[in-house]
């Protein structure tokens, strides 16, 4: 079983792609902010990472950099879904490692697609 963390401040959002995710079979770990986020990265080594990108204390962009500075984390394929729209946030999201990049409000498909590309 493939495990995900997913990272948003909105708990809505949490619920929301966790129960998409559980739904197709995948174990699911939740975090509310960066820095819980990149303990529980460190702590569980999940298979992908899908993060929000606009929330306190540590966007997902800076959340993201730290995943892949850190070598035991680097590895893990992450998927931003946001609300940013911009071609500009998008190329800086794919610099950062972002492997697929989900615009807010997003399908039940399209989540589950892209995860399924990131982790089989």
């Amino acid at each position: 079983m493939k495990t995900v963390l997913v990272v948003d401040d909105l708990k809505a959002q949490l619920n929301l792609i966790s129960g998409y995710l559980e739904q197709e079979g995948f174990k699911v770990v939740t975090a509310e902010n960066g820095n819980d986020a990149l303990e529980k990265a460190t702590a569980q080594t999940p298979d992908l990472v899908i993060t929000d990108l606009v929330m306190p204390e540590m966007s997902g962009l800076e959340f993201c950099r730290k995943l892949k500075k850190n070598p035991e984390t680097a590895e893990i394929p992450v998927i931003a879904c946001t609300t940013k729209d911009r071609d500009m946030d998008k190329k800086w999201a794919k610099k950062q490692g972002v492997v697929a990049y989900l615009v807010k409000p997003f399908t039940r498909e399209e989540i589950i697609t892209a995860v399924k590309r990131s982790v089989g």
